[in-house]
């Protein structure tokens, strides 16, 4: 039996050093991490064995360090960076990412860009 599982970040709350005015390149701004990782979840995974897990802690480590050590000029940057690390492992078959950039309109509660990722289809499945 195939099942499917879907592991989802929510509300991840950084700092780092976003955008390309003077004043966002020297002032940490706040940004709010959603990420979605969709892979299989296999029989061991489902039966209690951590080493046929994807390792959700793992990833959250590596997006924060990669995140509060880094300058990014664009969103989308940033965005594609954090999918990078979220599609990190064969396993993933979907990944989808969005980052919200409060306070970065006068008038809107935040910007956001979303990205996503598909892994091409097997025709062995």
């Amino acid at each position: 039996m195939n099942h499917n599982a879907i592991i989802t970040i929510t509300n991840l709350r950084l700092r780092t050093y976003i955008g390309f005015n003077e004043e966002e390149k020297t002032k940490q701004q706040d940004i709010v991490i959603n990420a979605e990782i969709h892979y299989p979840a296999n029989n061991l995974c489902l039966s209690d064995d951590v080493d046929n897990a994807l390792n959700y802690k793992n990833i959250c480590k590596k997006i924060i360090q990669h995140v509060e050590s880094g300058r990014f000029l664009l969103l989308e940057k940033l965005t594609s960076d954090v999918l990078g690390i979220c599609i990190d492992h064969s396993w993933v078959r979907y990944a989808q990412v969005r980052i919200d950039k409060p306070h970065a309109l006068r008038f809107a509660d935040s910007v956001s860009l979303t990205l996503s990722y598909e892994a091409a289809q097997d025709n062995n499945s």
